[in-house]
């Protein structure tokens, strides 16, 4: 059995890989939960889309394609999310 380092024991398996719950989530992931979490304490999606934290950490592009995440449509609805990637587009 080979030996497992302190380190290794504490953040991660020892063997290299990677649980899901020790991956964390990806940039777009938590932006998605931001949004969602966001307009469900009343906040409109025209508001956190202009929010500095959002615009300070995605580009035009990414908050785009995070408009089409299923969970941000989901929560937000289908036809707020056009209308605000049409207003992403103007500005």
């Amino acid at each position: 059995m080979p030996a497992v380092g302190f380190f290794s024991r504490i953040f991660g398996r020892g063997d290299g890989q990677q649980t899901e719950a020790s991956r964390g989530l990806s940039k777009e992931e938590a932006l998605s939960a931001y949004i969602v979490r966001e307009h469900r304490l009343g906040r409109s999606l025209e508001e956190i889309l202009n929010d500095a934290y959002l615009k300070n950490r995605s580009t035009e592009e990414q908050r785009l394609r995070l408009l089409e995440r299923p969970e941000v449509i989901r929560a937000v609805g289908e036809d707020t999310a056009a209308m605000a990637a049409e207003r992403v587009r103007q500005s």
